[in-house]
């Protein structure tokens, strides 16, 4: 699933690219009885209404909450996209050909990846904005701008750790809502923290030297101060390069992120680890569902 840094990089995209344009009309071929999706537009009678509120409608800003995608309309709405596992947002010329939406220029944009198209806005100046997703788990909704951080969507979400306000003082109060927790489970619980995910949870915990097993708890000051800075480093290390696409992300040029040329564990299991004078091999296991990855000498 895409994380912070994925979904930070599609939005400055977003932000340099569809600011000003006008949506023209919007096309889904997503179609469910799912009641858990009633308020989305894989639900045709919300996309009714969803298309009706949006239509002839300017795009005057977009900006990022944890892993949703805000796209704010001149009307005072907004739309909410959250990628899930498989999604990512696509921006260019698109044709309608033999039901289906195929990019008119050869480039990126043919990624066998960005093939799955289920949503495409048509916007002014003859672009579009295409939403491809294998899986079809992503999520698009529409929220009134003005209270959308109180919405069910956004209001339990907690801070956002490359805010300039999240300081040491805010990871330890944060952490001590769930002292119980296993590390690696707190850190990728979006309750207590914004945006991190599988990936860079073990990427976080490889460089701050800690067992992704360890209750929160036992995590010492010191320590502590060790992972602040690493969620700092890893986090803005992963915007850096664009994001991970070890699996399906593409920006919205339909070009790969490159972090994950540079992981220090994920999916690294029974190599050597980098870390200096370090002589342990990667080792995976499963914490809570979810796979860990983490160095067999070094992460207590």
């Amino acid at each position: 699933m895409p994380e912070l840094p994925e979904v930070e990089t599609t939005t400055k995209g977003l932000r340099r690219t569809i600011t000003g344009l006008t949506i023209r009309d919007v096309w889904t071929d997503l179609n469910t009885k799912d009641k858990r999706q009633n308020d989305t537009i894989a639900n045709p009678k919300y996309f009714k209404v969803f298309r009706k509120e949006i239509l002839n409608k300017k795009i005057v800003s977009v900006e990022r909450r944890a892993k949703n995608i805000l796209v704010n309309l001149s009307n005072k709405k907004t739309i909410l996209v959250h990628l899930k596992m498989t999604g990512h947002l696509l921006y260019g010329k698109y044709k309608f050909l033999k039901n289906k939406w195929i990019p008119v220029k050869n480039g990126p944009l043919h990624d066998p990846y960005n093939r799955f198209v289920h949503v495409t806005f048509v916007l002014s100046k003859n672009k579009h904005l295409a939403f491809s997703d294998a899986r079809k788990f992503g999520k698009i909704t529409l929220l009134d701008t003005k209270n959308m951080h109180d919405s069910k969507h956004l209001k339990n979400i907690g801070p956002e750790p490359l805010d300039k306000k999240f300081t040491l003082n805010n990871l330890r109060q944060r952490l001590n809502l769930c002292m119980n927790k296993k590390i690696k489970t707190a850190l990728m619980d979006q309750a207590i923290i914004a945006g991190i995910g599988n990936i860079y949870s073990d990427e976080i915990l490889w460089r701050a030297g800690i067992h992704p097993e360890r209750k929160v708890s036992k995590v010492a000051e010191s320590e502590l101060k060790l992972m602040f800075k690493a969620i700092k480093e890893t986090l803005t290390k992963g915007i850096d390069f664009g994001g991970d696409s070890m699996s399906d992300y593409r920006n919205i040029e339909g070009l790969p992120g490159k972090f994950q040329m540079h992981h220090e564990t994920y999916r690294r299991t029974g190599e050597r680890c980098r870390k200096k004078n370090c002589k342990g091999i990667i080792q995976r296991k499963m914490i809570n569902g979810r796979s860990a990855h983490f160095c067999s000498i070094h992460q207590r």
